[in-house]
């Protein structure tokens, strides 16, 4: 925000800040005040705003009435619903900010920390292990004791905490609400409020089914992510846990990070790409099936091989033969372009920038 709007705001507002905060929350005329002397067009920003959500009806007033441009940012949806907030419907663009993609950190981009660390800007700042465990443990504690507890978004806060165990430990697996409720000793509907918490506070995602062309195959189950690699392992507390390939967690850390990577770019593109997965009654499974409005839908594998095989485009061969409009692809770390029938095996790398650069 500073780097894009250091020279241009006329008016800064930190909510983070503690005086700040009480201010406008006891006081939310206070942002009449402060913009009395502007003029239409200057720019007022505004950080972490859901800490005083009253203030968006002065925002609102302020749009209408003296033109005036506002930059806001925040890291929870569910405070401003919960409160009623005025959302500017019509007049605010939103744009998502996550971690780092791999082209954002360019030469310095290393695979290995990235599945193991995660790509948050901060984690990339320290060079000694021990501090980037300690920064992301700080994050997951600072989560629960500010997001959750302090604003009493769950009334049953020993419930949410093994609920965020357990969440953690399912990432990537299609959601069963009802195992997950019987394992934190709750009921259905709970977990759910639980996950649509994960989402308002910014925490995760969800990956629908895809239920077009075969759907009495596939189950309806979403699966949901957690926006980082690094803060997923936070949260399961397997940090200490180095990652090998060729193992089960390397490869479920490096299917979880290219999934991350995709859900970043296609919401930065915003093409209205849609993300889902497929998996049959059989359990064969797609890992990611991106719809694109005018052009073909992509069936992607992911594989954490060096080096990819017949074999392991088995099913995806199954799958998606005779699916028209479609382009197939197993993604992986073989640095060797190769072709199986219908199916295209790029580096995840190449396959990452060809999309980017709109190539398929």
């Amino acid at each position: 925000m500073r780097g894009i709007f250091g020279k241009k705001a006329a008016v800064w507002i930190d909510l983070l800040t503690a005086s700040e905060e009480q201010l406008f929350q006891s006081n939310p005329d206070e942002l009449i005040a402060r913009t009395g002397h502007l003029k239409p067009g200057q720019w007022v920003v505004i950080d972490e705003v859901q800490k005083a959500p009253k203030i968006l009806d002065l925002v609102h007033k302020l749009i209408e009435e003296k033109k005036l441009l506002f930059a806001m940012s925040g890291s929870s949806a569910r405070k401003l619903k919960r409160g009623g907030a005025n959302l500017l419907a019509g007049r605010a663009f939103v744009y998502n900010l996550f971690p780092f993609t791999s082209a954002e950190t360019g030469k310095d981009f290393d695979l290995g920390p990235a599945l193991e660390w995660g790509m948050l800007p901060k984690v990339l700042e320290f060079e000694a292990a021990q501090d980037k465990k300690k920064f992301l443990q700080a994050y997951a504690d600072t989560y629960m004791r500010e997001e959750i507890q302090i604003e009493q978004i769950v009334r049953n806060l020993p419930a949410f905490r093994r609920f965020i165990d357990v969440a953690a430990q399912m990432n990537g697996q299609p959601v069963n609400y009802l195992k997950v409720a019987r394992d934190i000793r709750s009921d259905h509907s709970v977990v759910k409020n639980y996950y649509g918490i994960l989402e308002d506070t910014l925490l995760g995602f969800s990956l629908p089914a895809y239920a077009v062309s075969i759907r009495k195959q596939t189950r309806k189950a979403p699966k949901f992510y957690l926006f980082d690699t690094g803060i997923k392992r936070a949260l399961d507390k397997t940090l200490e846990l180095p990652l090998h390939p060729k193992t089960y967690e390397y490869g479920q850390a490096f299917e979880h990070y290219l999934i991350l990577e995709m859900h970043k770019l296609c919401k930065y593109r915003e093409k209205d790409e849609t993300l889902f997965y497929i998996r049959t009654k059989g359990g064969h499974e797609i890992d990611l099936v991106v719809t694109r409005p005018g052009k073909t839908t992509l069936y992607l594998e992911i594989k954490s091989t060096s080096s990819i095989t017949m074999e392991d485009c088995a099913y995806l061969l199954e799958l998606t033969a005779g699916i028209k409009n479609s382009d197939a692809f197993v993604i992986s770390r073989d640095q060797n372009e190769k072709t199986f029938k219908h199916v295209r095996a790029l580096h995840w790398q190449k396959f990452i920038g060809m999309f980017s650069n709109n190539e398929f």
